[in-house]
């Protein structure tokens, strides 16, 4: 009977109510649009670094990444590798060479940091062979070099030109090799693009004098949400000699970034909110002032003040999930295929790919996100009537059926 009467009542003015209505919908998108915008960078960031060079996993001799000299190579890279393969939560890695130097071309030089691959095995855990965009990959030939478009145009080189690399060998010396560039590379991240250079691991590992060795091992796990449980058995396997780090441990800021965008995504949902509440209000309180002599004869014929108030509220809830589920029809028709074509923002390219992000945008609607909005505009809707439903029980039943 009170549902009856509260859908009926909605509906005696079509324009107050789908005034409420546009205003549940448009905030429902906005919601969407942010949330799925602001995830979207948040993970491109992530997955930008995971897929340039950090992985899900690396393992270095214990102490490495405190001090990232040629001396620190892994100990015995051979049994780290027969543990990879043993591990089934494993899908594929790559054993690196690491070193910092110079490169220089005979108009410029620049500091870079030097990454001895295998080429097959890189191919499997990184990027850099699918955004190759002159030339092509690294071969089986030693004297090749990968760099960075940003570099190139720094060194005033393109592919086919010979530059020499400079580092520190495991003597002290300076050891030097030439190498002829045999393909140019594109990222999302233009800091990547400036320093990075890949080499063949043979050619690196001759020019530092470390013999057959690698100071790394790059990991890509199959599911990426259990590196911790993985970290932790790859650390019983390989004792202390060894240091595990997941890309959790490697990207600590991004990471906080993550953590702080969710709690900043509370806030906009909560000010959103707000704004619809006294939006709400102030619709319910027109609805009940015009209706205070229909009020006064209901309770008049013993209408309890509860029904009175449910009837009220009730007409604000149907509102609210109607409005929540137009929204989120909106909302999702909206998303979904921007999801698959991603926001163009080319205009702040230069700006994003300084972030690591990407020109090209593409929104990500978390399941959460979407139930806690779901969840959240009809109580919206229920708390902006529980003030204008109050004042209507309060009236006295003579002044009411008096009111003119």
């Amino acid at each position: 009977m009170i549902f009856k009467l509260a859908w009926r009542n909605i509906w005696r003015n079509k324009r107050r109510s789908l005034i409420v209505l546009v205003s549940i919908i448009v905030g429902l998108i906005a919601i969407f649009l942010s949330d799925g915008l602001s995830n979207g960078m948040m993970r491109q960031m992530l997955f930008n670094q995971i897929n340039l060079d950090i992985a899900h996993i690396q393992i270095h001799k214990a102490g490495f990444n405190r001090n990232k000299i040629v001396k620190n190579y892994l100990p015995d890279y051979k049994h780290v590798e027969s543990v990879l393969k043993a591990n089934p939560e494993v899908q594929a890695y790559s054993k690196r060479v690491y070193a910092t130097g110079i490169l220089s071309s005979a108009n410029n030089s620049s500091g870079v940091i030097i990454d001895g691959i295998i080429p097959a095995e890189e191919a499997k855990v990184s990027i850099i062979k699918n955004s190759i965009i002159k030339g092509r990959y690294l071969g089986s030939g030693k004297r090749g070099i990968l760099i960075g478009e940003k570099l190139a145009e720094k060194l005033g080189v393109d592919v086919g030109d010979k530059v020499v690399a400079m580092a520190n060998t495991l003597k002290g010396d300076i050891g030097s090799d030439a190498f002829r560039i045999v393909g140019i590379f594109q990222t999302s991240s233009s800091e990547f693009d400036k320093i990075a250079v890949y080499v063949n691991s043979k050619a690196e590992q001759e020019m530092l004098g470390i013999g057959d060795n690698y100071h790394e091992f790059a990991i890509i796990t199959k599911d990426y949400n259990e590196v911790t449980s993985i970290k932790n058995k790859l650390e019983a396997e390989l004792g202390s000699r060894y240091e595990v780090f997941t890309y959790r441990d490697m990207l600590p800021m991004l990471i906080y970034q993550m953590e702080l965008y969710k709690e900043s995504m509370m806030i906009l949902n909560i000010i959103i909110g707000l704004a619809l509440i006294f939006g709400i209000i102030n619709t319910m309180l027109m609805s009940v002032f015009e209706r205070i002599r229909e009020f006064g004869v209901l309770m008049a014929i013993d209408m309890k003040n509860s029904r009175l108030y449910l009837m009220i509220v009730f007409e604000a809830f149907i509102l609210g999930i109607i409005g929540t589920l137009t929204g989120l029809v909106c909302g999702l028709l909206l998303d979904i295929p921007l999801a698959h074509s991603g926001i163009n923002l080319s205009i702040f390219s230069v700006g994003l790919e300084s972030f690591g992000i990407g020109a090209v945008i593409y929104p990500v609607l978390s399941a959460g996100s979407l139930i806690n909005s779901v969840l959240f505009m009809p109580l919206v809707a229920v708390v902006g009537a529980l003030y204008p439903a109050y004042k209507a029980i309060k009236l006295e039943p003579i002044y009411a059926i008096n009111y003119v």
